[in-house]
């Protein structure tokens, strides 16, 4: 994955023991998950939209486009947020989307 934050990266060379552990958490939910592969990576996104967590919406949507989702699809997650997290929450969480969704060349 490119363009790692580097907070995240100084986390990661600092305590490796706990992110090990971290990695592993993740790993072992994604084989235990019932959801398919593209279902997990666009759930994982509107997670970090509803809890507002622009590093994860950001980091969630590019896992989504390497996982093969569509721009369509992304933006219809944080569509679907609009009556839950409301208008100004949905606002915010798309132009973090589009942060990363511009970067793409069309």
């Amino acid at each position: 994955m490119n363009n790692l934050p580097e907070k995240f990266l100084n986390f990661k060379r600092d305590f490796p023991e706990i992110f090990s552990a971290y990695e592993y958490l993740g790993e072992a939910l994604s084989k235990g998950s019932k959801l398919n592969e593209k279902t997990r990576l666009l759930v994982k996104l509107a997670i970090a939209v509803g809890a507002g967590l622009e590093g994860a919406v950001h980091s969630h949507t590019r896992r989504a486009l390497e996982g093969g989702c569509t721009k369509e699809e992304i933006h219809s997650v944080v569509l679907h947020s609009l009556t839950t997290i409301g208008f100004p929450s949905m606002m915010k969480a798309m132009t973090w989307v589009d942060d990363i969704l511009n970067e793409i060349k069309e």
